[in-house]
């Protein structure tokens, strides 16, 4: 599936939390002299973003940003999650209710600047969804059926009509009793990618809405949005996004892909 045209003007908010139970200082694990934090904003001035900013709820992370020329916030330390901590980047920076902003993970130092401008853009041409995210078609049935996965299914017209860490959407007749699974459903399920664009009101918008009770089943915040009768346009890109970076393990494995570009 091609690429839409690059929204102009759009910024890119990256939330860096220092605290994390499987990688402790995560945001400014050294990859290749870098911090991480560091890694994934460089990778977002790539993109046609018109400003990239980090919002950081510790000082180390400002500090490690500014070392770097990159653009930091300090926000508060108690948000209870990452579209809190854009909230109050989004007021600290002034953004007008119908500006775009896209919300790319501290955790993702490798990115695609063009998956990027693509959500942008998705919601650029929306009118009628406050939200985009982005999927991509899943090639493994050890994916599929993987809880941590998180699966989603559209509509026609490329809108999300709900997610799930279950195998959706699941076929009938797909799988005997007590059988392993050995094919997927056609056409391909849809995994996921944890990217985000919202007009900048309805961010500041969210905070305020009531978690629904699919949201803490599932334990996907995305799901308070559709709650609410809200609607999330999808861009489905052609390739999954590089490995992103929760464990040690992982934050060696992306070293070693960096290592041999």
């Amino acid at each position: 599936m091609s690429l839409p045209t690059a929204a102009a003007d759009f910024t890119v908010l990256i939330p860096a939390r220092l605290a994390s139970t499987r990688l402790p200082d995560k945001p400014l694990a050294d990859i290749a002299g870098v911090p991480m934090v560091v890694r994934v904003a460089q990778r977002a001035m790539q993109s046609g973003a018109s400003r990239c900013v980090v919002a950081a709820d510790d000082p180390r992370i400002v500090d490690a940003c500014a070392a770097h020329g990159v653009q930091a916030l300090l926000t508060r330390t108690d948000h209870r999650s990452g579209s809190d901590r854009l909230a109050e980047a989004c007021a600290l920076l002034g953004l007008a209710d119908e500006a775009l902003v896209v919300n790319v993970q501290g955790d993702e130092p490798l990115i695609e600047p063009t998956l990027i401008d693509a959500v942008a853009a998705e919601l650029r041409r929306r009118d009628d969804c406050v939200m985009s995210t982005a999927a991509h078609a899943l090639d493994s049935t050890s994916d599929f059926l993987n809880p941590n996965v998180v699966k989603v299914v559209l509509d026609r017209m490329g809108t999300a009509l709900y997610f799930s860490r279950a195998p959706i959407a699941w076929w009938r007749d797909g799988m005997a009793p007590g059988q392993p699974m050995s094919a997927l459903p056609t056409p391909a399920p849809l995994r996921h990618v944890g990217i985000y664009a919202y007009r900048a009101g309805f961010l500041r918008q969210f905070p305020q809405l009531e978690p629904s009770s699919l949201e803490a089943i599932e334990s996907l915040e995305q799901l308070r949005v559709l709650w609410h009768g809200h609607r999330i346009a999808v861009h489905v890109t052609a390739h999954a996004p590089g490995p992103g970076v929760d464990t040690p393990q992982d934050l060696q494995r992306v070293r070693e892909l960096l290592a041999k570009a």
